[in-house]
């Protein structure tokens, strides 16, 4: 009764307006000197990063930092959203790019740039009294530790943004990289084998690869594929066909021949003639799951998922292996062709996405006498974050990529790319393994790392994408249905 009493006060509360009120309740204390960062960290993660708060607090006695999980990415952008009505807005929140993008318009994106390499001072007074921090940002040499291709990722120029009203320019940093990701392919070898194949290198390999496993195996499905979005937007890239662009007069270009005819070959393979395929959202879960069980089965071959979810993709009776996703034959133009053999041939396209989360500051929430003090103060915490030694303990722990160089030179990191426990130096074993694995790959992959314009909507054209995916495999929608409907859902006429 208690329970549902609340649920009414809440429901009442937000229906007469009261969010700031609920809200604020969320970022009390003193404002002054706490930092509100916003992650969606689950607990094991949370754990880790408690380390660095308490490096950063044991640095300036009497600031504190409020770490709040929302939920997933959506949550934390729904949850910013909210808070930038109110004024509560956080000062530093996990974001995607397109998130970003959203909260430009409030004019509380701050420009990193003014503080990254800042050789400035600054007292600051904790509870010990005046304590100066020598330098502000990062000295050149860290910097240039920064992996190039991650920290380009958050410049303005990325963005369409009003310079009137952000107070931004292109050379504008709005946000750095955390930790990132990518998709890889996981593969069980134990089936390799036994079909007397190779690891595949294009999409037509692995198909050929998938024709075999249904004939050896009737009941398995040999892909599973855990985002349909990303899917979608990576064989744009090395197909060649228009996703989105950053020009505000246009900014939805999925709807072509080139994506429709990709829908239409995927369907095919996902037909009951075939069966060759599934996907998050149609087996209802992570396809990680099929693919532990092993084909033998009724489980996968291989699962295309994140980096950062490795530790899900522990096979129970076969030792995981990881590769980097296949690629698409072109032309001089970045067409498809047929294959390697063909006469236009001209390279592969081995294009995979940039995912994990990035960092964004936000200034002057909850009223904050100093919004310049907070801002330092805050970039002091993201120090913390992406030094060394935390990126080393954070990446281990996660399965993610770190995003400086420097962390493949740190003994521990070093250790475990090496499939080694850091503590006891014995082989690591299951999810450990994989998570090592993956993070390895993923490393060599940065040079084939893409990612997508950012602007308001852009968030909508990647959920569509979901959907487009699904209506055509489903065969609730044909191609050109499918897309014309998420033209038009995303604002397009």
């Amino acid at each position: 009764m208690k329970k549902i009493l609340t649920t009414v006060i809440v429901i009442c509360l937000l229906a007469a307006g009261c969010l700031t009120i609920f809200a604020a309740c969320g970022n009390s204390g003193d404002a002054n000197h706490t930092i509100y960062f916003y992650s969606s960290q689950g607990d094991s993660l949370v754990s880790e990063t408690d380390d660095a708060i308490e490096a950063f607090e044991a640095k300036y006695p009497g600031w504190t930092v409020k770490h709040t999980q929302p939920g997933g990415y959506d949550d934390v952008l729904n949850q910013v959203r909210s808070d930038l009505t109110a004024g509560l807005q956080p000062d530093l929140a996990y974001c995607y790019s397109d998130h970003v993008a959203q909260y430009l318009e409030s004019g509380t994106v701050v420009d990193m740039n003014k503080y990254l390499t800042s050789t400035q001072s600054y007292t600051v007074e904790t509870e010990e009294g005046a304590k100066t921090i020598e330098h502000i940002g990062f000295e050149q040499s860290e910097v240039d530790q920064f992996i190039e291709g991650y920290l380009n990722e958050g410049y303005a120029s990325n963005y369409t943004y009003d310079a009137a009203v952000t107070g931004l320019t292109d050379q504008s940093l709005i946000t750095l990289p955390f930790v990132k990701s990518t998709e890889l392919l996981y593969y069980n070898p134990e089936a390799l084998a036994e079909l007397k194949v190779e690891v595949p290198t294009t999409w037509d390999e692995l198909w050929a690869i998938c024709t075999k496993a249904k004939a050896k195996w009737p009941t398995c499905t040999p892909l599973g594929y855990d985002s349909e979005a990303n899917w979608f937007i990576t064989m744009a890239e090395q197909r060649g066909f228009d996703y989105t662009s950053a020009d505000a007069t246009q900014h939805y270009l999925f709807n072509n021949d080139g994506a429709k005819a990709w829908l239409s070959e995927i369907a095919t393979y996902f037909s009951d003639d075939y069966n060759y395929i599934t996907t998050q959202q149609i087996y209802g879960s992570y396809t990680s799951g099929l693919f532990i069980k092993g084909p033998a089965d009724g489980g996968l071959v291989f699962c295309i998922g994140s980096s950062g979810g490795a530790s899900n993709q522990a096979g129970t009776d076969f030792t995981t292996e990881v590769a980097p996703i296949p690629g698409t034959p072109v032309d001089a133009q970045g067409k498809p062709v047929e294959n390697e053999e063909a006469a236009n041939y001209h390279h592969t396209d081995y294009s995979c996405i940039s995912q994990g989360p990035s960092l964004v500051m936000l200034t002057g929430g909850n009223g904050v006498a100093d919004p310049t003090e907070k801002e330092i103060m805050t970039f002091q915490f993201v120090k913390e974050l992406l030094s060394v030694k935390f990126q080393s303990q954070f990446a281990r722990a996660s399965g993610y990529n770190p995003m400086r160089e420097d962390v493949y030179e740190d003994e521990t990191y070093k250790t475990f790319l090496d499939g080694k426990d850091v503590k006891t130096g014995d082989k690591l074993t299951g999810a450990k393994l994989v998570v090592s694995k993956a993070a390895k790959t993923a490393k060599e992959l940065t040079e084939r790392f893409f990612t997508s314009p950012a602007f308001v909507g852009s968030s909508v054209a990647r959920n569509q994408m979901t959907s487009v995916v699904q209506y055509v495999l489903l065969g609730q929608k044909d191609p050109a249905r499918a897309l014309s409907d998420a033209y038009k859902a995303c604002g397009g006429k």
